[in-house]
């Protein structure tokens, strides 16, 4: 049977995997993209490389995400990371919505979906021992800075839209980045100037933990912004995949470093795109262009288009199901549980992955 996942490797990262194999010692950077449903897909994956093997060689690590991939990091960031991904994934499956609901209704959800989902962790997961977490949120300039009606905030996105035709460095002109996270971790790869963007960083509290992570998955339009977060900058806040959607950042300025330099990219697809509003622009992936290097020492893990097309219609759950489905939420909700169910594959092929490396199986990551 051909396998669940297919797993793409920079330069030096190939060489790596020659060499050494894959050792958990050696993995540094986590990230975990923005893309709504789809991040459900690597829940058994998750759990295990999570709740089984990274344990076996326990140093510092960053996590670092944006929307569903923040959630996902602050449920590896859980002292039990495999019930809190399981918590997750069923209170993201069972999100149930009227036909047409307003903005209010779809924040008010989500925010008890979150409480369900960290009530109580807060604690543990911004003091975890040993994990770095991060979550990015983008804030407002110009138009978008502080909109006094959706009228106004959809003339924001629409001139947003049109910057970002152009160039991401003109998109900048209509947002920050803004990344909350552990100030234990000194992230000077990311401190360092690397794009257009203002990067603002604020430190991660048990206070604004959950502000932090409903910011980073607040949909522009179909959800209320965020309006403020303790100890960040004043604001409006939105969806930090609107900047960082499959987060393209340069990871290879770890590399050389004495403690391990690998990232270790558990991802629902097989390239990286910028920005969301970068999705239909494939000249923008990353791994293309004067950036290229940034991948250098990223192994990327995702499921094969023969995994795919055992899924329900032959596709990863994504936030289309809400329409395709309607109101028919059990149906829904089965289809997705169903497909969660199938990530014990993945979850499988890459545990005998790391066990016995087939470098047969790694494909180029600089397209």
């Amino acid at each position: 049977m051909s396998s669940a996942i297919q797993i793409h490797a920079g330069r030096k990262a190939y060489a790596h995997l020659r060499e050494h194999g894959l050792r958990a010692q050696d993995v540094a950077i986590i990230p975990a993209a923005a893309g709504g449903p789809k991040g459900l897909i690597l829940q058994a994956l998750d759990q295990w490389i999570f709740g089984e093997w990274l344990p076996t060689a326990p140093r510092e690590r960053t996590l670092i995400g944006a929307s569903i991939g923040a959630w996902r990091m602050a449920a590896a960031s859980h002292a039990d990371p495999v019930a809190a991904f399981q918590r997750l994934g069923d209170l993201y499956c069972e999100q149930r919505y009227p036909e047409k609901p307003s903005a209010l209704y779809v924040t008010r959800e989500i925010q008890n979906l979150l409480h369900g989902f960290i009530g109580g962790y807060e604690s543990e997961i911004v003091n975890q021992p040993l994990h770095r977490l991060h979550l990015l949120a983008v804030r407002g300039r110009g138009l978008l800075s502080a909109p006094k009606s959706v009228n106004k905030a959809k003339a924001g996105f629409v001139a947003a839209t049109f910057a970002n035709l152009a160039s991401r460095s003109r998109l900048a002109k209509h947002m920050d980045r803004v990344i909350v996270g552990d100030t234990r971790d000194p992230l000077f790869w990311l401190k360092a100037r690397f794009d257009g963007f203002d990067t603002q960083f604020c430190p991660l509290k048990t206070d604004n933990l959950g502000w932090s992570l409903l910011a980073s998955g607040t949909l522009p339009l179909i959800m209320e912004p965020v309006a403020h977060i303790p100890h960040a900058p004043a604001g409006t806040y939105w969806d930090g995949g609107i900047i960082d959607y499959h987060l393209a950042l340069p990871y290879s300025r770890v590399a050389g470093s004495k403690d391990g330099d690998l990232v270790l990219y558990p991802h629902f697809t097989d390239h990286i795109v910028p920005g969301w509003l970068d999705k239909p622009l494939p000249w923008r992936r990353a791994g293309m262009g004067a950036n290229r290097q940034w991948l250098d020492n990223v192994i990327m893990v995702s499921p094969s288009p023969s995994f795919l097309k055992r899924l329900t219609r032959s596709k990863l759950p994504d936030r289309k199901d809400f329409f395709y489905y309607g109101t028919n939420h059990d149906f829904r909700i089965l289809n997705w549980k169903l497909a969660i169910s199938e990530s014990s594959r993945m979850r499988d092929d890459f545990a005998a992955f790391v066990d016995k490396p087939n470098l047969d199986l790694v494909q180029p990551l600089n397209f």
